[in-house]
């Protein structure tokens, strides 16, 4: 009953909080600067979380002058506030240490490149039924609402816990099946919910501190897309016949009476064709639209890699409209496959590109204990190198996602994850994990790719996912992790040593895949060091030991 009263009384203060910064014509932020605490803890005690500590409230509570409320709230002899003795005043208490300025590398024109990104595909994780045709296939519930299980399962909480600060949704938007067979980019897919339920979803991440990308699928449409069931209506006479590459004199799979240029030869994904203006400005105005309705800040472009540059090159231009309007990065992340990635990533295309060439050294040099691939890729792409491709970008790395086998499945030695997690948010890139996989869940690449898509009741929280965070925690404080550049110190078959360094900082990774604790013997270019997950000292003297399976972030003294 004490419990319950509590969190009843929790409740009342956060709502409590909440119309006083309202009053007060606070934001969220501004609260959270002030307080020196984070705007996800700010979001936290809104909404009566009964687990943000005891101190954090009621220094927020004093910013309002509320302590007396909060006072005759709780009883005393029972209450954890009574504990702390609120009775006989309020206690001192040690804020965060608040910078005395913002962090220059860290604005809101570069926030990507300190990014660590969360990837969902909604329509699996959900529990949707596979096909949009009325069927029940593959579902896992009957919610009309799916899509807000991301918020009422705990998603929004966990991704924070995590340390993510950028989610990235996979498709959204009516579809005949996958989600990259559109049939709607204005309306939300109904197997997922509504509009205004995608609005909650994304208002519930930016309160939690999370910027938020959809996933544009603007190669291809299905054959549901209203423009294209138009063509097949009227034939030549439809407006929208110049949206598609029609052959008139051939016929489809279907027995359409004509034929269609379509991505990969898969006669249900029918091709765009982009050097159609009406087109192009159809789906500029679809961008726009996101961006007004629901205030995403920026977006993933499927199959990048089959868009024509010149068409990139527009959508280069929308986005810097949308960067000047929003006074803020609209980020673009185009999805590619292997090649040079600056065709794809440069001024006058997208942001950053996948980075599937360190996807495949990742996990094959743990399996093969050969470090030596994953260390010739990462000096070939961001050495400092006159030669090397990509010194000063920052891709999008992973260990796996929706296309792929998970890494629990991947790897050969599941020992191996958390190491392998480690060198991934210590390479230089821009980290993204996957929903599940942060825990280790498994799945095979078959046919429908549902297995790497499944629905989940709810997060959790292992060893694995705890490592994962204090990772990601480490490379976030720290510019060297997030935008420095890449010096291999040494590389063995199952160790690998490298240098990040960048405005006079310097942190040392250090990887050991081994299942046998190894001393490593390096030039550190100094003594000592201390480690970012850990928070000991570390001393190079006598050579660095390392534990098996174990991966370090040494930032140097000098």
């Amino acid at each position: 009953m004490v419990q319950e009263n509590s969190s009843n009384a929790m409740q009342g203060i956060g709502a409590s909080l909440k119309s006083w910064r309202a009053m007060g014509g606070l934001t969220a932020d501004e609260l959270a600067q002030s307080v020196g605490v984070s705007r996800d803890t700010i979001s936290r005690v809104e909404r009566g979380d009964a687990s943000v500590g005891v101190g954090t409230v009621l220094d927020i509570c004093g910013e309002f002058g509320l302590l007396g409320k909060v006072r005759a709230a709780f009883d005393p002899a029972n209450s954890e506030l009574g504990k702390i003795g609120l009775s006989r005043g309020v206690p001192k208490r040690v804020r965060k240490a608040q910078d005395a300025s913002p962090e220059e590398w860290r604005n809101n024109m570069n926030w990507y490149e300190s990014s660590f990104v969360y990837q969902i595909y909604p329509l699996g994780l959900c529990g949707a039924p596979w096909s949009n045709d009325g069927s029940t296939q593959g579902a896992t519930n009957d919610d009309d609402h799916r899509l807000l299980r991301l918020v009422n399962d705990g998603w929004v909480e966990h991704v924070s816990r995590l340390g993510a600060t950028c989610v990235m949704l996979n498709p959204v938007f009516e579809s005949d099946a996958h989600g990259y067979d559109t049939r709607d980019y204005t309306r939300v897919d109904a197997r997922l919910g509504t509009n205004d339920d995608l609005k909650t979803v994304v208002d519930a991440f930016h309160e939690a501190g999370i910027r938020v990308m959809f996933d544009g699928v603007f190669n291809h449409v299905g054959r549901g897309f209203w423009a294209f069931q138009d063509v097949i209506a009227k034939r030549a006479d439809s407006h929208y016949a110049g949206w598609f590459n029609i052959d008139w004199n051939g016929n489809s799979s279907y027995e359409d009476g004509f034929g269609y240029e379509t991505w990969g030869g898969v006669p249900y994904l029918v091709k765009l064709n982009h050097n159609n203006l009406d087109l192009n400005d159809y789906l500029a105005g679809v961008i726009r639209g996101w961006e007004s309705e629901f205030d995403i800040d920026g977006l993933r472009l499927d199959v990048a890699y089959c868009l024509d540059p010149g068409y990139l090159g527009y959508l280069r231009r929308i986005a810097n409209e949308l960067t000047e309007k929003r006074d803020e990065k609209f980020i673009l992340v185009g999805e590619t496959m292997f090649g040079d990635y600056n065709r794809w990533m440069n001024d006058d295309a997208c942001d950053s590109a996948y980075n599937y060439e360190a996807y495949k050294g990742l996990w094959s040099s743990m399996n093969s204990a050969n470090m030596h691939e994953i260390a010739y890729t990462l000096e070939r792409q961001s050495g400092d190198k006159p030669w090397d491709l990509y010194t000063g970008k920052h891709l999008l790395t992973f260990v796996d996602n929706h296309d792929v086998p998970r890494i629990a499945t991947q790897l050969t030695d599941k020992h191996q994850l958390g190491c392998l997690y480690g060198l991934l948010f210590g390479m230089c890139g821009v980290p993204c994990v996957y929903y599940g996989s942060e825990w280790g869940i498994e799945g095979a690449q078959s046919f429908g790719d549902h297995e790497l898509r499944p629905a989940l009741d709810a997060p959790q929280w292992s060893e694995l996912t705890d490592l994962i965070a204090s990772f990601a925690a480490a490379r976030l404080q720290s510019e060297a992790l997030c935008m420095g550049d890449y010096h291999e110190l040494q590389c063995q078959p199952q160790q690998l040593v490298f240098q990040r360094s960048c405005a006079g900082q310097r942190v040392i990774v250090a990887v050991n895949a081994a299942s046998q604790p190894t001393t490593l013997h390096f030039d550190a270019g100094c003594g000592r060091a201390v480690d970012l997950v850990t928070g000991e000292d570390h001393d190079f003297g006598a050579g660095s030991e390392v534990g098996a399976y174990s991966c370090h972030y040494w930032l140097c003294e000098r």
